[in-house]
This record gives C-alpha cells, sequence and structure tokens, in this order.
C-alpha cells in the first residue's frame, strides 16, 4: 500500500480517464461498488487462490461479543479481491434497473494480503468493463476491441491478447491422462510454464500424475507454436478484423480465476515482465446470485503495471504560476479568477529569496511558466509570462 506524489497521481488520474473516456464512447456505463463485500460472497470458491488473501473484517459490537462467547467466526465482511465478484452482486440486486445487455465500467482499489513485490501489490487499481446478458461472440469482440483501442489511446501500441478457452484447456488436460476431478490442480501447474519451463512442468505432472502423463505433456507443450486456432475461437480472429494481429492463440493460457467458464483472455507487453489485463467469460457466475443464469464475460486492465509502461506526463501547457511582490495579495486573487476563467490553472507563491531554486521545483511539477505580479500590474495584458527553465 503506498503514498503517491502529486505528479505520480497526476500520471495515474490522466491514464485512468483515458482509458474510461475510450470505454463510455464504446456505450459502457460507469458503476461503483464498495470495497467491502459478505465474506461468504468472497470465499465461495469461485476467485482460486486469491481467496486465501483476503483481508477480513472483524465484527462489530454485540455481534462480535456473541462470536467470541461461541467460537464462531470472528469476520463477516472481506475488502474485495477483484471488482468481478462485487460485480456480480451488483447485477443480481440491481438486474431490474439496468439495460437487458448491461455493459459497465468499474474502477477501483482491490486487495490482497500477499507478499508485496515489484509490480504486486496489496492495493492496486484494476480497470473493468464487462458485459452481461449477451452470450453471443459479440460481447467477446467488443470488450477485445475496447481494451485494444483503450491502450492505444494511452499510447500502448505493441500489446498482445493471448486467448484460450477453458473447456478446450479442460479437453486438452484430460487427453493427457489427467481425470476431470484433477483437472484444475493440472491447470495449476501448467500456469507456471513461462516460470519453469516445459521440462519444469512436465516433471511436476508426472510427479502427481504419473509418467504417462509427463511425457504426454512434454510432447504436447513442445508443439504448441505449432498449433492452429481451434474452430470454437475462430470467430473471434474473423470478427476483429485488422485488430486480429494483436491476438495469439495460447493453449497452455490458464487464468487463475476458478469462475472462468469460456474464452479467456491475458494481456502481455514486451516492457512488462507480467501481464497488464486478462479476463474471460464466466456465464455460471451471476446466476448463483441471481438465480437465474445470466452470460456475462470481462476484462480488466492492471493499473499499476501500465502506468510503469507510459512516460511521466509532460508539463501542462495550462499550468501557471503567478509571483506575488508584497502586498499584492488581492490583486493576484483577482488575476487568478481571470486565467481560471481562460482555461488556465493557477498557482499562487509569495516571493522567496531564491526565486530560481523555486521556479525548479514547480518545474518538477508540471508548471511551465511563471508573471511576476507587482503594484503596477492590474490586468491580465500586463502579465509578463516567461517559461520555466
Amino acid at each position: 500500500m503506498r503514498d503517491f506524489l502529486p505528479q505520480e497521481k497526476l500520471k495515474r488520474e490522466q491514464l485512468i480517464d483515458t482509458v474510461i473516456e475510450s470505454y463510455i464512447a464504446r456505450g459502457f456505463q460507469q458503476i461503483e461498488t464498495p470495497v467491502l463485500e459478505d465474506l461468504s460472497r468472497l470465499t465461495s470458491g469461485q476467485g482460486g487462490d486469491n481467496e486465501k488473501l483476503v483481508f477480513k473484517v472483524q465484527k462489530r459490537g454485540e455481534e462480535f461479543t456473541q462470536a467470541l462467547e461461541q467460537g464462531a467466526e470472528l469476520a463477516d465482511l472481506g475488502l474485495r479481491f477483484d471488482l468481478t465478484v462485487p460485480l456480480t452482486r451488483f447485477y443480481a440486486s440491481n438486474h431490474a434497473k439496468l439495460p437487458r445487455v448491461f455493459k459497465a465500467i468499474q474502477t477501483g482499489p482491490v486487495f490482497r494480503a500477499e507478499r508485496p513485490q515489484k509490480g504486486r501489490y496489496r492495493q492496486f487499481i484494476q480497470c473493468d468493463i464487462d458485459i452481461i446478458g449477451d452470450d453471443s461472440i459479440l460481447a467477446e469482440l467488443e470488450l477485445l476491441s475496447a481494451s485494444l483501442a483503450a491502450l492505444q489511446a494511452i499510447g500502448i501500441t505493441d500489446a498482445t491478447i493471448r486467448v484460450n478457452h477453458r473447456e478446450l484447456l479442460r479437453s486438452n488436460i484430460e487427453s493427457l491422462g489427467v481425470k476431470s476431478d484433477d483437472a484444475l490442480a493440472a491447470m495449476i501447474i501448467i500456469d507456471k510454464l513461462d516460470k519453469i519451463g516445459i521440462d519444469g512442468v512436465a516433471g511436476e505432472l508426472a510427479e502427481k500424475f504419473g509418467e504417462s502423463v509427463g511425457n504426454k505433456a512434454k510432447s504436447w507443450l513442445s508443439k504448441i507454436d505449432a498449433t492452429e486456432i481451434p474452430a470454437v475461437l475462430k470467430p473471434i480472429w474473423d470478427g476483429l478484423g485488422e485488430r486480429s494481429k494483436s491476438l495469439r492463440f495460447d493453449p497452455t493460457l490458464v487464468r487463475g480465476m476458478g469462475y472462468y467458464t469460456g474464452s479467456i483472455f491475458e494481456i502481455e507487453h514486451p516492457g512488462s515482465g507480467s501481464s497488464i489485463g486478462g479476463g474471460g467469460r464466466y456465464d455460471g457466475m451471476v446466476g448463483k446470485w441471481l438465480g437465474t443464469d445470466a452470460p456475462a464475460v470481462g476484462i480488466s486492465l492492471g493499473i499499476e503495471r501500465i502506468v510503469d509502461l507510459i512516460p511521466q506526463s509532460s508539463a501542462s501547457q495550462d499550468a501557471v504560476v503567478l509571483i506575488l511582490e508584497p502586498d499584492t495579495q488581492a490583486l493576484a486573487l483577482g488575476l487568478q479568477q481571470k486565467l481560471i476563467a481562460s482555461g488556465k490553472n493557477v498557482r499562487l507563491e509569495q516571493r522567496p529569496k531564491n526565486l530560481k531554486a523555486l521556479l525548479e521545483q514547480l518545474a518538477d511539477n508540471g508548471y511551465r511558466e511563471f508573471a511576476i505580479v507587482g503594484k503596477d500590474v492590474s490586468d491580465l495584458a500586463q502579465l509578463d509570462f516567461k517559461q520555466i527553465g
């Protein structure tokens, strides 16, 4: 959990605003959900390993006292570990007021109680878009197209989206000789491919499921680069047209969440050592809370990793500083109001003994121009703006 300096905060907010504007232009609507959810919802068995990383919030007052006396669970709420679980609860509660096909944008902090390291934090921002109520391939196409457009809008043009299908992956795993009930355990091992390589994955599968499984896995994994796009995913390539050049079929792509039921995606970038986004179809999850099935698919951008790929924002042309000579406060406040009305961001500073040091500091914080406000200045035309630096 981190602090952000003004320029860091500005950079993040500009990035998020650009992404959201791109999504809104494509018909998605913003929603907001609380950071707290019922603990039972966060630990319902669909969040994969992230369910082990929930920050629990203990009961309060009399409920806590009773739980303590009865030896019952002391916590009843938890901080959300992603935005998908809250979205499904939101939709189940509000679907009667929403469009038949709901296209949601949700941005906000999520929390995971894990060991912090580069690119992995206990509090971080996710930016999700989801489509609920559309079981057609159009939903996947809209999400992928919108994500590529949003990345392009913030200057990322060389991202690749790896694509797989959860049922296809399960079928491949079972063809190795792994029983259906053990498929998830095998997926966890296969998900380590980029860290331990083909031999490592084959070795772990052999150790857990037998030498035959390990040998078949090694043969399968050695041929994946030559695998053709399967029929179940071909409509995605066809539907995206020219933009499909940013896709790559990866038959070993797993995605950790247990709620995925169909196509799955992961966004990678050559400048990042980890994925910068991902998602997939989770048709069975909304119905768990709604009582009736509702198709759903979503994709999330990892803001923390993306922001590291974007150069620091250049100083704003509209950010200026007025340096006040003694006894010019009232005059300066009037000039500030007029400059703001003309579209400027205006900071006021008393003139210090070391003006150069002040200007260097302000340049580091995004200010481009300054002007001295003396008693002889009466209107904007008399302000002599100069470049800082």
